[in-house]
């Protein structure tokens, strides 16, 4: 044993996050299209195929409405078109797997037979994430990081397909009921960058993970103010998505009711996103925040 016991000892070095690899310029899709990520964030359209969702329940349930509205959204500018069949609201019921398959599926198969655009499905389920990548998806939006499901890992892996890695504790229906942070950003951060190591350690690429904060998931209005404010300092772990659009919080600070009273508010935050170099927003209304970042992002880029 060598040294003076008298000396101080060195401390015992903090853990580290997992090493970051240079951050992606762009998502591979499949049949060899790319998106690529510039200044001005991508738009990505949300289609969700339920009765119950906090904002849009009801208007795309009916397969042929909700196929419409996601080729308007292409039209007016959205990237990618997010399509879901289980609400994730809080408090919401778990959607059988058989009845989100039946939800989603001819709406992504619907919106491949007519159009080229990048699409999304927002799922939890292994299952549900084959027989949609089978229908035409080509990325997987998983609220839960690859945490509720144990294939998911293997399915991304395998499809070698980008996905969404959501910052969320516990699931839907009880993440409200509990939410307590000592460090919000810093517990937030440290969190993704596990579950993205995880999911790279079993083999995911890391060029094809997305993460996005989970504003609304677990979080206080307090603490969706402050990741609005914050966030960039979790983009070092990989290109971030910013879902903000329609929320409580935002109904709270502007005193409008759900839906697209909120729009104006939205924009708000898509500026936040824009300066917290979120890689893409996820909205309801995509024509407002196209034309909104158009003139917002050169703005911005000659203020820099």
């Amino acid at each position: 044993m060598t040294g003076n016991k008298n000396e101080p000892q060195a401390a015992s070095p903090e853990p580290q996050a997992p090493s970051l690899e240079p951050r992606a310029s762009g998502l591979l899709l499949p049949r060899n299209r790319v998106l690529s990520f510039s200044r001005m964030p991508l738009v990505m359209g949300i289609v969700n195929v339920t009765p119950d969702s906090f904002s849009d329940g009801g208007d795309h349930f009916d397969r042929a409405v909700a196929i419409e509205s996601a080729l308007r959204m292409e039209e007016e500018g959205a990237t990618i078109i997010d399509v879901g069949g289980e609400s994730t609201r809080p408090g919401a019921d778990p959607v059988e797997e058989e009845e989100e398959l039946f939800r989603v599926l001819p709406v992504i198969e619907g919106i491949r037979n007519r159009s080229d655009v990048a699409i999304s499905v927002d799922t939890m389920k292994s299952a549900v994430a084959v027989a949609a990548l089978r229908s035409g998806a080509d990325i997987v939006n998983d609220v839960t990081a690859l945490r509720h499901d144990e294939a998911m890992t293997d399915v991304i892996r395998d499809a070698m397909v980008p996905v969404i890695l959501m910052h969320m504790r516990g699931e839907p229906r009880t993440m409200q009921s509990h939410v307590h942070y000592d460090d919000l950003i810093g517990e937030i951060k440290g969190e993704l960058a596990s579950w993205v190591g995880n999911a790279v350690a079993r083999g995911v690429n890391r060029n094809s993970i997305l993460i996005d904060p989970g504003i609304g998931f677990g979080k206080t209005f307090e603490h969706n103010i402050e990741i609005l404010a914050r966030s960039r300092e979790l983009t070092a772990i990989a290109p971030m998505v910013m879902g903000a659009s329609r929320k409580a919080f935002i109904g709270h600070l502007i005193a409008r009711g759900k839906g697209a009273s909120r729009a104006a508010g939205s924009l708000a935050a898509v500026a936040a996103a824009v300066m917290s170099g979120a890689a893409i927003v996820r909205v309801h209304d995509v024509r407002e925040t196209v034309d909104f970042l158009r003139v917002f992002t050169p703005v911005v880029e000659g203020m820099s």
